[in-house]
Order: C-alpha cells, then sequence, then structure tokens
C-alpha cells in the first residue's frame, strides 16, 4: 500500500514549496470576512461569466465612443474625451486579464501524474492553489465591474453619448461628399493616366449582351474610381437616351435615393418632377422610375456604394427591356459587385494598379501653374520625384499633396523640409487629413473583429510583406477569431483576411495557383492611418527604426521591437500580450539583454515572434511564458530548444523552420494543444513518435519516417486533425497499415510519400483514399496508375516521380475536375503524350521532366485551355514542338531547359511571333 505522504527529504521540501509559494495570495487576497469568501466562491462562475460579457459590452461602448471623440471639433474637449477613454482602455485590459487568469490558471490546469501516492498529493496541493486562485481572482472582479460603470456612467453624462455618436456619424458622411465633389467636375483634359481602363470600360458600355448590365470599378480608396467612372460616363452617356449621376451616402434611405433618381430623369428631359414626390412611398417611386425608363436605353452611375444590400434596394426600379441599358457602380467592396450577380449580369474592373509613369505628371499638374510635368523647376525635380514616389501612386495623394505645395514658395529647402515630414503633415494639415479621413471611412465601416485584423499590420514596417499563414496563426493567438462550425480557426481567419482584401484594404503580394492568398501587405497611406489608430487604441506601439514615440502611452498592449532595441522605455509590463521582434541591420544580433527580459518581465505574452532576427540562443527562463500560444524562431541562429519547452501547455504553433535546431525534446508530448509543429526536415529523426499520439490537436507535423514496427504511423494514425502528412522510407510492407491510418484523416488536404533507396515496385491498385486532398505527392515505382487517384475530385497539385509508368496516364487523369498543377519526372516510358479534346480544363501549370523515351506531345485544339505555364526539361529523345501548342491560348510562360539542339531551335522559331514568353533557364 502506498503510503498518502512523501517518502523523502527532498520530496517533502519540494511539496512544502509548492504550498508555501501560494499563501502570499492568500494573506493578499482573502477577504475579512470568511463568510463573504464563501459567498464569493459561490458566486464565482456565474461572476466569471457575467464580467465575460461586460468585457465585450465594454468593447462595444469603446468603439462608438472613440467615433465620438474622433468626430469631436474642440481640440481640448477631444483630448479630456481620450484622456477618459484611456482610463476604460486599462479597465478593458484588466477584465481581459482577469478573464485569461481564468481560463488558463484555473479553468483548464490539471494535477500533475506520477505514483499513486503522489497522485494524491499532488491532487490536494492542486486543489489547495486552485481554491486559492479562485478567490484571488474572484476577489478582482467586483473591483473591475465598479470601475468599469463609474467610468462608463461617467462618459455618458458627460458626452451624452447616443446623441453625439448620431451626430458624428452625420458629419461624417456631410464632410466625406464634400471631398468626393471634386472628381465630379473634372474636366477631360484634367484626367490622367487611366486611358486604357477608360477603352475597356467604354468598350462594355456601348458593346456586349442585350440584356441589363452591372458593371462595377472595386479599389482602395483614393485610386480614381470615381474619376475613372465619371470619366467614361460623360464619354458615353449621349448615346443612351437616359441618363443619371446619383451619389450614394453610407446612411441612404432607398426612398431618398430613388427621389434623386426620379429628379435626375425630370431634369434631364427639361421636366418638372412629379408635384407630390416628396411624399411618395417606396411602391410609387418605383413605378415612377420605371415608368420614366420604359423601353429607353438608360446607363446611370451610381457613386460610392457601400452596403451589399443596394442592389436589392434598386435592382426593381431599373428595369431591363433587353436594350443594352447599362448601370456604373463604384464602390470599394468587392462583395458590392457580387451581390449584384443574383439577378444582372456584372462586369467587374478593379482598379488596383497605381499609377506609375502618369504619377509625376498628375503631381506637376496639381503643384504648378504650368500643369504639366514640363512645368516642375528644374531645382524641384528630384525633391518632387521623391514625394511622388512616398505617394505610391495613389492619386487622392498626389492631388492633396501637389495641392497644398501649390501655396508654398518655390523654394527647395522648404520642398525638402515638408517631404522629410510628410507623415506629420498628413495628421496636423486641415487640406491633407482629408486623405486620412477618407481612408479612414473604409476602418470605420469594418466590423469590431476585422478592426483588430486590420490593426495587426500596424504591428509590422511599411511595405512588409507578411506571409499569410504567420498572419492568420497570430490572429488566432490573440483571440481575433471566432469558431465556427465545420472549420478551423485558421480557415475562418483566412476568409478574414480576404474579407480585408476584397474591401480593398489589403493587398495581395502574392497567390497560390488556386487564387489563394500567399503573402499580403497595405498600402503606405493605409498603413499611417492604421500607425494613427494602433497609437490611439493603445493596441501595440512599435519601438526603433526611428519611429516618433513621443506622444505613446505606457498602457500598451503590444510591442513591436527592432532587434537592435533594448526595450528601456517605460511601458506597463502587466498589459503587453504580444512581442514581434522586427530585423534590424543584416550584421546585427538581437540585444542579449532584450532577450533575458522577455520571459523574465513579460510573462503573459500570448504572441512571441523572433522570425529573421539574429537571435543566437533561446532564453532560459521560456518556460515561464505560460500564456503563450504562439511561438517562433523561424530563421534564427538557436540550436538547441529546452526542456522548459514543456512548460508552454497552451502552445498551439511552434516555429522552428530554419534554424539549426537538429533534436526536439521529449517534454514537446506535453503541449497538447499544439497544432502546428513546424521543424526543420532534419528534426524528425528525433522525434519520439511513440508519444506523439496524444497530441490530437496537431494540424502540422514533421515528416515521418516509417520504421520496421510501424509504430510512427500508428502514432500518427491518432492525429485526426493532420492536414499535411510527408511519408518518408515508405515500403510495400507497411501499405495496409499507412492507408488504413491514412483514411483515418478525415481533413487531410496534402499527402506525400517518398520510397526508401530500393526501387521494387509497390502495387497501390489495391488501396484507396476517401478524402479531402487537395496535393499528392508519389515518389514510388508504380508501373500502373492507382485507379484511385482520378477519383479525387478535389485534388488541385498531382506530382508522380519515378513511378516508370508504361500506360500513358494523361487518358485517367484528363477528366480530374480540380487539377491546376501536373508534374511528371521520370514518371513515364512511353513514347508519346496525347493531351485528348477537353481534358485537363482547368490544368494552369504542367511540367515534364526527364521523360526518358519521349519524342512526341499531341495537343487537341481544345485541350489544356486553361494553361499558363508549360516546363519542358531533361527531355532528350523530343526533337520537335508539341503539335497543337499554337492552341493554348492562355499561355504565357515556356520554360525549356536542357532539351536536344533541334528542339530548341524550333521553338526560338516558332516563339518570336507567339503571345507568351520563353525561358531557357539562364536568363
Amino acid at each position: 500500500m502506498h503510503s498518502p505522504f512523501p517518502r523523502s527529504k527532498t520530496q517533502m521540501e519540494n511539496y512544502t514549496k509548492v504550498a508555501e509559494t501560494s499563501m502570499p495570495f492568500a494573506r493578499r487576497y482573502l477577504p475579512p470576512k470568511p463568510f463573504e469568501a464563501l459567498k464569493m466562491m459561490r458566486d464565482f462562475s456565474k461572476e466569471v461569466a457575467e464580467i465575460t460579457d461586460e468585457h465585450g459590452s465594454l468593447l462595444d461602448f469603446i468603439d462608438d465612443a472613440d467615433k465620438v471623440a474622433d468626430a469631436e471639433e474642440d481640440v481640448k474637449r477631444r483630448d479630456r474625451m481620450k484622456e477618459r477613454l484611456m482610463r476604460l482602455r486599462e479597465a478593458a485590459f484588466r477584465m481581459e486579464d482577469v478573464i485569461d487568469e481564468y481560463c488558463i490558471r484555473v479553468k483548464e490546469k490539471q494535477p500533475q501524474h506520477g505514483p499513486r501516492w503522489a497522485a494524491s498529493l499532488s491532487k490536494t496541493v492542486h486543489s489547495i492553489k486552485t481554491f486559492i486562485l479562485r478567490l484571488q481572482i474572484a476577489c478582482k472582479i467586483p473591483d473591475e465591474k465598479s470601475v468599469v460603470r463609474d467610468e462608463k456612467v461617467g462618459f455618458e453624462r458627460q458626452y451624452f453619448l447616443e446623441k453625439k455618436l448620431n451626430s458624428s456619424r452625420e458629419n461624417k458622411n456631410v464632410t466625406f461628399n464634400q471631398l468626393r465633389m471634386d472628381p465630379l467636375f473634372m474636366k477631360e483634359e484634367e484626367v490622367v493616366g487611366l486611358a486604357e481602363p477608360t477603352e475597356r470600360l467604354t468598350d462594355w458600355l456601348a458593346m456586349g449582351r442585350e440584356e441589363r448590365t452591372v458593371i462595377s470599378v472595386v479599389g482602395i480608396a483614393g485610386v480614381g474610381k470615381t474619376t475613372l467612372a465619371k470619366h467614361v460616363f460623360d464619354r458615353v452617356h449621349q448615346y443612351f437616351e437616359c441618363h443619371a449621376l446619383i451619389t450614394v451616402s453610407q446612411s441612404y434611405t432607398v426612398e431618398e435615393l430613388l427621389r434623386d433618381l426620379v429628379r435626375k430623369l425630370c431634369k434631364e428631359r427639361k421636366e418638372d418632377p412629379p408635384c407630390k414626390i416628396s411624399t411618395m412611398d417606396r411602391g410609387f417611386l418605383i413605378e415612377e422610375v420605371r415608368d420614366r425608363l420604359h423601353k429607353k436605353r438608360y446607363v446611370v452611375l451610381f457613386d460610392d456604394v457601400w452596403n451589399e444590400k443596394f442592389w436589392d434596394d434598386i435592382q426593381s426600379a431599373l428595369i431591363d427591356d433587353k436594350n443594352k441599358s447599362r448601370i456604373i457602380i463604384t464602390t470599394r467592396l468587392e462583395k458590392v459587385a457580387v451581390f449584384c450577380k443574383k439577378s444582372s449580369f456584372v462586369k467587374v474592373h478593379k482598379l488596383e494598379e497605381p499609377l506609375k509613369d502618369d504619377s509625376f505628371r498628375l503631381f506637376c499638374r496639381k503643384a504648378f501653374k504650368y500643369g504639366s510635368s514640363g512645368g516642375c523647376p528644374e531645382e524641384l525635380k528630384d525633391i518632387s520625384l521623391e514625394i511622388v514616389r512616398k505617394c505610391k501612386g495613389l492619386p487622392l495623394a498626389i492631388v492633396a499633396i501637389g495641392g497644398v505645395l501649390s501655396q508654398k514658395d518655390d523654394s527647395e529647402k522648404e520642398w525638402r523640409l515638408f517631404s522629410q515630414n510628410l507623415s506629420s503633415e498628413l495628421k496636423r494639415n486641415p487640406d491633407l487629413n482629408i486623405i486620412t479621413k477618407i481612408i479612414g471611412l473604409s476602418y470605420d465601416n469594418l466590423p469590431s473583429h476585422l478592426r483588430l485584423c486590420l490593426l495587426y499590420f500596424g504591428m509590422y514596417p511599411k511595405d512588409y510583406e507578411i506571409e499569410s499563414e504567420r498572419l492568420v496563426r497570430q490572429w488566432v493567438a490573440e483571440g481575433f477569431v471566432t469558431h465556427e462550425e465545420g472549420k478551423t480557426l485558421e480557415e475562418v481567419a483566412h476568409e478574414y483576411l480576404l474579407g480585408l482584401v476584397r474591401r480593398s484594404l489589403v493587398q495581395v503580394s502574392s497567390f497560390s495557383m488556386k487564387g489563394k492568398v500567399k503573402k499580403c501587405r497595405v498600402h503606405d497611406l493605409i498603413h499611417d492611418m492604421i500607425r494613427t489608430k494602433v497609437k490611439d487604441t493603445c493596441f501595440g506601439e512599435y519601438i526603433g527604426g526611428g519611429h516618433d514615440q513621443s506622444e505613446s502611452s505606457e498602457s500598451v498592449r503590444r510591442l513591436t521591437i527592432q532587434a537592435n532595441n533594448d526595450l528601456n522605455r517605460r511601458i506597463k509590463r502587466s498589459h503587453i500580450r504580444s512581442i514581434i521582434v522586427i530585423p534590424g541591420k543584416k550584421e546585427e544580433l538581437l540585444s542579449v539583454h532584450l532577450v533575458k527580459k522577455i520571459p523574465k518581465d513579460y510573462i503573459l505574452l500570448k504572441v512571441l515572434d523572433f522570425e529573421d532576427c539574429g537571435l543566437l540562443c533561446v532564453p532560459k527562463k521560456l518556460g515561464n511564458l505560460i500564456y503563450l500560444r504562439y511561438l517562433s524562431f523561424r530563421g534564427t541562429q538557436i540550436k538547441v530548444l529546452p526542456k522548459s519547452i514543456g512548460k508552454l501547455v497552451n502552445l498551439e504553433t511552434l516555429d522552428i523552420r530554419q534554424t539549426q535546431v537538429c533534436k526536439v525534446p521529449k517534454e514537446i508530448k506535453k503541449l497538447r494543444k499544439l497544432r502546428h509543429l513546424l521543424t526543420p526536415d532534419s528534426v524528425s529523426s528525433s522525434i519520439e513518435w511513440k508519444d506523439i499520439g496524444g497530441m490530437t490537436r496537431l494540424q502540422k507535423i514533421p515528416q515521418v519516417r516509417m520504421e520496421g514496427d510501424g509504430v510512427a504511423i500508428r502514432e500518427v494514425g491518432k492525429l485526426k486533425q493532420l492536414r499535411v502528412l510527408r511519408v518518408l522510407c515508405f515500403g510495400g510492407e507497411h501499405i495496409t497499415l499507412l492507408f488504413s491510418s491514412i483514411n483515418e484523416m478525415e481533413h487531410l488536404q496534402a499527402l506525400r510519400i517518398e520510397k526508401s533507396d530500393d526501387r521494387n515496385v509497390v502495387d497501390l491498385t489495391t488501396t484507396s483514399i476517401i478524402s479531402e486532398l487537395r496535393k499528392l505527392f508519389l515518389d514510388l515505382k508504380l508501373e500502373k496508375l492507382p485507379n484511385w487517384i482520378p477519383q479525387l475530385l478535389h485534388l488541385e497539385r498531382l506530382t508522380l516521380r519515378h513511378s516508370d509508368l508504361t500506360n500513358d496516364p494523361l487518358e485517367s487523369l484528363k477528366d480530374m475536375p480540380s487539377l491546376l498543377v501536373l508534374s511528371l519526372s521520370h514518371a513515364y516510358e512511353g513514347k508519346t503524350l496525347h493531351f485528348q479534346p477537353g481534358g485537363f480544363k482547368k490544368l494552369r501549370k504542367l511540367n515534364l521532366e526527364h521523360l526518358w523515351n519521349l519524342n512526341s506531345i499531341l495537343m487537341d485544339e481544345t485541350a489544356l485551355q486553361s494553361l499558363e505555364h508549360l516546363n519542358l526539361k531533361g527531355l532528350d529523345e523530343l526533337r520537335t514542338v508539341p503539335d497543337g501548342l499554337q492552341h493554348l491560348k492562355k499561355l504565357k510562360f515556356l520554360l525549356v531547359l536542357s532539351m536536344p539542339t533541334l528542339f530548341v531551335k524550333e521553338i526560338d522559331r516558332i516563339g518570336k511571333d507567339q503571345h507568351w514568353s520563353i525561358n531557357y533557364g539562364y536568363m
């Protein structure tokens, strides 16, 4: 029988130490009256639920109050409001801290396992500690709720929140509509840099189908949507029997919109509007519009539409008599254009490309009285070009800044000083802060969760390209993402990112082949707006890199630190939840003082990101960071992960890619919440796979080496949430075990199987995969294509390597509905590949490499009609150009590498007159 007490002096000292460390908390938070303490504990769960709800309500209140403060014109009054809001934000921080402390230290804390006597004692100590922690939290809750209520009531009384909020919205709309007038009254000769989109839109308006068509111009604020649409409208409206231009406000009413349309149509025909138009209801107004448009070919421009339901409100009035009538809509929101598809044909022009060569001409037109680039004084040319570059091709900025400089003396010194302080000028100059106001409307129009996601771009420098995977995992760790049934949090976060892209707030730097965002950034002027919001809301702070921190608050939630900064500024450590370290110069190493400071002073961190910084070793006290959810050492110089990594029980993402770490400590198995284990390939051999099966939330893991006993794949088979699986050293004896495990992984999206050195044939025809696979990579000798591959309806990328197939695989693969990329390398022993009629409808990239016997490729006229990239490498017997290459209308790039001389000469001759470009591998 085991004793319930420790057997050794050392064990006794350890348990005594645990109990003693809890006592100061008890002495500090124990209420003076025991009955009050018992009541607190009885109502504890209810109190936690209430403070959680109240925290959400407080954030909504702060959001509305912030808009009121921003709209306040009296500077002193606005500053007082902001100061009071700061106290509310700090209260919100404390409430969030209480909720986090409950979730992590009480709700999910479990006693440690061990021998029965130790487990019993551990459970007792755990119960005592949990009681003390619950009591500690219970004592905090009433104080925080009281502070919040007092501050909220005080703010409402002092500033009449609801009335002010409605007033601020009206004022903002009035201001915005005033700012929009200029583009509507521009003369044709004043329009710069829109020749190509003008021709496209003119063609859409004049030509095309008989049915009513909606033409949407979508783009970022200030990119010139209104200028383009009005310019085209002016060019074509004379060819329509009726025309009208309507400016749509954010707070429009359908009735007023219809009245405006009736008045415009009456004015055009020199008629008086109906005398009772001001009292007509929606039904009568719709009939009035339809009567005036009946049997007439019309064009209507609706400028600046924000609400996706706008088309539902207006479409029934815009009669479709099949006479080539057209509606033009300008909007920042792609979903507005998409919404129109439900009952109309739609054409969408994304005005994404900034002005390039025309930027300087537009600037000179505004800045100098001569109105062209030729009017720029020689001594101001360099500094003018510098200012134009800072505008990043955004017409709104170019026009506004040019207008301000037109009022200054032609002094090179004065203009250079203006350029150096451009960010400050954008904030304080009333003629320039209209830029921020216009851009800021997009921010104000976002739901609260997307605002938080957008603000996160302010944690990175200007022009910083962020990998979408990194960004969404940080959003998840921050708690910005709400769970949706049937989706992972990361999948929901990707939808959030796409929402920001479709609102023209985030620019995509690169897409995947399927069109998924891979890297993204925000425009410099949007970044300026975000940085202002970040500072005003205490969302975060950027330290180092020349940023002006004179106005920054002590209470911030997140820090971005330049690598060479020691973090000596005065900041309330208890509020910090995220630290992102940005690389300095290449030769600079990360401050040792900073590295030691983080796990000692900022123990409540949720996000800690050292990516690409000169970090040499992991902080010794890393295990202190028990709240941590996201930890990245990617691209650093670390060599070892400490055993204390096992203490980070809330960790969801661990990224050690591109480091010198070659072994993962066995303590990793304690991280039961880990979803993304991202490591160098060399790490896989060090993992004790027998312990991995308990980490059931894992979605991404290192490559798995198949061993003789199959333990690794059995354990991996328990990971039901796995999205990516790479198997090495696969042998024929493992077939049944591997595929039975794979079929348990209902969420698996990418599978890569690589055989060991022996080249024996692997028979996969007796297996099958019932899955949602998107990517499949087989490096095996097959000889015969498995019949289950063509049945993978969602497969987008297929790679076959060293397969030595004897039959043409194209016959089986040609009808796969989702296939985008096909790669065959050492995969086929035949002499001919035949792409049959209508085959590979969606294929965009085709790689054919080292097919030793291949001497002819046939492409039927209707095959491969989406192909954009064709790579031909090491096809030693292929002397002639693929028959049918001329039919590939969408082909853009042809890579020809290590090909026979005769082939190169022929493709070079043919390629001179084609729409695609050729790369011979040395360009």
